[in-house]
């Protein structure tokens, strides 16, 4: 069952060392996901489970000790998810799963079992529901950490250029993180989230499912658009 939730952008200038200069634009992110994580350590979960987007090649589930690192950005940088168990041999983490291992490390994230899952940015409502439904029943007590982006059209400047639909679809979103709305959530549309270069659709919706029927409230952390991006942060307890 799902105890918890923390819901995080996933852009690997969130680390850093990739940001390099601009790496202090983003100290109020980078804070809210340290809020967020802590509430997932005080649900005293039996399992954490680490939803994001991925390319075809970092699809599908990433066991614990799955090794990531941030080598196309320029950084020699490694990370890995959880302990090292060695049953990662042979798998690299989608770039959101190597943001998320960062974000565990940097937070001290220790003792507790961690798995990875991958999902693309095509699978349909459902199919993301029934996967949530299914993590959320891999332990007693299960917390889950989403990653993903809001919509990349916010600006002239963003990297989708302007969208007009793109500052109300992500004031949907942040309504519905802060609510813990799990039905607005598994609504937003497959199509409009693909034009608007929204990464976190699919990952949202995989949490929505694995949310039904736990019963849990939702905070609003963080919700900007630096770059012109939308990042969004919120906990679920």
């Amino acid at each position: 069952m799902l105890v918890a939730a923390a819901v995080c952008p996933c852009p690997p200038l969130l680390v850093p060392e990739v940001a390099a200069g601009a790496a202090p634009e983003l100290d109020s992110a980078r804070a809210a996901c340290a809020d967020a994580l802590g509430v997932l350590a005080a649900a005293r979960p039996d399992l954490l489970v680490v939803v994001g987007p991925a390319e075809a090649s970092g699809r599908g589930l990433c066991p614990e000790g799955t090794r990531g690192s941030f080598r196309g950005f320029g950084v020699d940088l490694e990370v890995r998810l959880g302990q090292d168990t060695g049953t990662g041999a042979g798998r690299e983490l989608p770039h959101s799963l190597a943001v998320a291992a960062w974000l565990l490390e940097r937070t001290g994230w220790s003792g507790i079992p961690v798995e990875g899952l991958g999902v693309g940015e095509s699978p349909a409502p459902e199919w993301c529901a029934a996967a949530g439904r299914d993590l959320a029943a891999r332990a007693d007590r299960v917390a889950a950490l989403v990653m993903g982006d809001a919509s990349a059209r916010r600006t002239l400047k963003a990297p989708g250029y302007l969208d007009q639909r793109a500052e109300p679809f992500d004031a949907g979103v942040a309504r519905a993180l802060g609510e813990a709305d799990t039905q607005a959530l598994l609504a937003l549309d497959v199509e409009t989230a693909h034009e608007l270069k929204a990464s976190g659709r699919a990952p949202w919706q995989v949490l929505a499912g694995a949310a039904e029927g736990a019963g849990l409230s939702g905070t609003l952390l963080y919700d900007d658009a630096p770059y012109g991006v939308g990042y969004l942060v919120a906990a679920w307890s």
